[in-house]
């Protein structure tokens, strides 16, 4: 088990507001010691797991400006942290470069913070590697559909078991206000002082165009959809984005006010299919329809919030672990170093 470390303070997460009802957690079977051959002593048990809270995975008092966003969102993961009572050294926060990817600098546990755009093929090594991890995956705009949008569609197109979180503000926030591939057209920045001329990046349909096998969107404004939907997400096997608009106060300030009912806005959720054979089923959205998720992906800001997109497909981890007990069943069971020998004895 990691250290606990102090509580942080009460500016972090609003602790006032009962995001959730507290859950019963599920405990860690305990695993019995190993009685050493012929003696009567007794076998030697692991003490049971304490409840994992906020306050354990609590690291740093976060460095966003006030009121941004991207402090609901963290306050969103401590829940399902918290609800899901994961082993503490089982979770793993990465990050790219940008405000929303000081992610791991926040989360006691597991983590790193590597460089622009290169943090979907960080957490590909790691999950491929450590199956047994849960990997989580945090970024903005840019970071994920900028410098980092190749490594995006590759990811995506390969199924490999990950939860990415992008944290979409419509502008660079941390290099101070430029154009960022998610700014709509007419917005000025220092690099675009006049108005951005170039047609914005659609989130949902590159991600359903790369392969990604569940595609959702929300807004950090509405704290209860997004713990829906991360835990959607981890439940998930394979490459699980969720896009979610999270306001830059400083740069872009109120320009997801139209899906903000507190501000007058309307947080229009999908209605999923629930195949009960109704007239108003009909009018519901089939999430494993890749052309109807391209239809919800086309519709005018802000559009809708939810699923768009969930599909059953095998995933890079699944595959490559069959691949490799095939390999070994063919070799007949040889050690790595026997497998290298017989190469070696080979090209003599």
């Amino acid at each position: 088990m990691l250290p606990a470390p102090s509580l942080s303070p009460k500016e972090l997460v609003n602790d006032d507001v009962d995001l959730m009802s507290e859950t019963t957690p599920t405990t860690s079977p305990v695993a019995a010691g190993n009685r050493q051959s012929g003696s009567d002593s007794p076998a030697i048990a692991e003490p049971p797991r304490e409840k994992l809270t906020k306050k354990a995975i609590t690291a740093d008092l976060p460095t966003w400006c006030p009121g941004c966003g991207d402090f609901a969102v963290l306050a969103a993961f401590y829940k399902v942290i918290e609800k899901r009572q994961l082993d503490h050294e089982k979770i793993v926060t990465l990050a790219g470069i940008g405000c929303s990817s000081r992610f791991p600098y926040f989360v006691n546990g597991h983590g790193a913070h590597y460089i622009h755009g290169r943090a979907v093929p960080l957490a590909s090594g790691i999950s491929l590697a450590r199956p047994d991890l849960h990997v989580f995956l945090f970024g903005g705009d840019g970071d994920g559909f900028s410098i980092g949008g190749n490594h995006l569609d590759h990811g995506a197109r390969k199924n490999i078991n990950m939860t990415y979180f992008i944290m979409d503000n419509f502008v660079y926030g941390l290099t101070k206000k430029q154009t960022s591939p998610t700014s709509p057209i007419g917005f000025k920045s220092k690099t675009d002082p006049t108005g951005a001329i170039d047609q914005p990046v659609n989130p949902m349909k590159k991600l359903i165009a790369g392969g990604a096998t569940f595609i959702a969107r929300t807004h950090a404004a509405n704290v209860n959809h997004m713990i829906q939907l991360i835990e959607r997400a981890f439940d998930h096997q394979g490459f699980s984005v969720i896009e979610c608009l999270s306001e830059c106060v400083e740069f872009f300030p109120d320009v997801f006010d139209p899906a903000n009912p507190k501000k007058g806005g309307s947080f229009e959720v999908i209605q999923e299919k629930k195949w009960d054979n109704t007239p108003e089923d009909e009018l519901r959205h089939d999430v494993t329809d890749e052309l109807a998720a391209y239809k919800l992906a086309s519709l005018p800001f802000p559009g809708v919030f939810g699923v768009f997109y969930e599909t059953d497909r095998p995933t890079k981890n699944a595959l490559e672990k069959k691949w490799i007990e095939t390999t070994r069943e063919k070799s007949g069971g040889a050690s790595d170093l026997e497998i290298l020998q017989k190469t070696f004895d080979r090209i003599k």
